[in-house]
């Protein structure tokens, strides 16, 4: 079924008073560095995924607290729909481009992810010294980089302890252990990479919010890869959105003072 035609269901707030939203005016309000529409999406396809991402990124805003900037990683995020992506692969971020790529009939709930995995790249020279360009502040943290001191990096690296550990500090997480388990039933290094952990975390803690919003983010409770451990669960599932709730606040008042 094409774009256009599905309903995805959310709960969140009227944003653009009923009027008509399109890929302009989403690169105006956010700043994206740029937008490309493939030449395969027809008008009424663009037209649709446009709404559906303006609610999903405003949504994404106020889950997170903080303004436009943080959603275009200050301008530098280029967003593609229906061009750019990989064969067979709904969603994809490339760090080389630093863009984010969505397919024209991909299934919903994917920009939390990618747009997580496109912060914890460009976050990563902000909270590590010496990172290579292509590397991910979560895989940089579980590396042992040089941290950069300040409170706020203090504060996502308890978001990756949280993530990536036990509460002890000196084992491999729950959610660790399950990734690496399915990753070698599968014979693949894929689930178990710190920027893979990391981005289905943080969609477990946007899931999680009142707010909801299936073009954005879903399946990180009744998909199959939930089933299987592959999603944050009980406690630690509370403590990571804690420490990611922590961190995203106190980002978020700091981008305001900015502004």
């Amino acid at each position: 079924m094409s774009i256009e035609a599905r309903a995805f269901y959310r709960s969140g707030p009227d944003h653009r008073q009923g009027q008509v939203s399109s890929f302009a005016l989403i690169r105006r309000q956010f700043d994206f560095r740029s937008i490309e529409i493939g030449r395969w999406v027809t008008s009424a396809e663009r037209d649709r995924a446009a709404e559906l991402f303006h609610d999903a990124l405003c949504d994404l805003m106020l889950i997170l607290q903080g303004p436009e900037a943080l959603i275009s990683l200050r301008g530098s995020l280029a967003l593609q729909y229906g061009s750019g992506g990989r064969p067979g692969v709904s969603a994809h971020y490339a760090p080389s481009q630093r863009s984010f790529s969505l397919a024209k009939n991909a299934g919903p709930g994917s920009i939390a992810h990618e747009w997580f995995h496109a912060f914890d790249h460009y976050i990563a020279t902000k909270c590590f010294r010496g990172t290579p360009s292509g590397m991910f502040a979560s895989s940089a943290w579980l590396a042992n980089a040089q941290s950069i001191p300040h409170p706020l990096n203090d504060s996502l690296m308890r978001c990756f302890k949280a993530i990536l550990l036990q509460p002890t500090g000196d084992q491999p997480s729950v959610l660790f252990k399950n990734s690496a388990q399915m990753d070698k039933q599968l014979g693949q290094l894929y689930y178990s990479k710190p920027e893979e952990l990391c981005a289905r975390a943080f969609e477990a803690f946007v899931q999680d919010a009142p707010l909801t919003n299936h073009f954005l983010v879903k399946g990180t409770k009744t998909s199959l890869e939930a089933e299987r451990g592959l999603y944050p669960q009980g406690e630690q599932r509370e403590r990571i959105n804690c420490a990611f709730g922590d961190y995203f606040g106190r980002l978020g008042r700091a981008l305001g003072r900015e502004v």
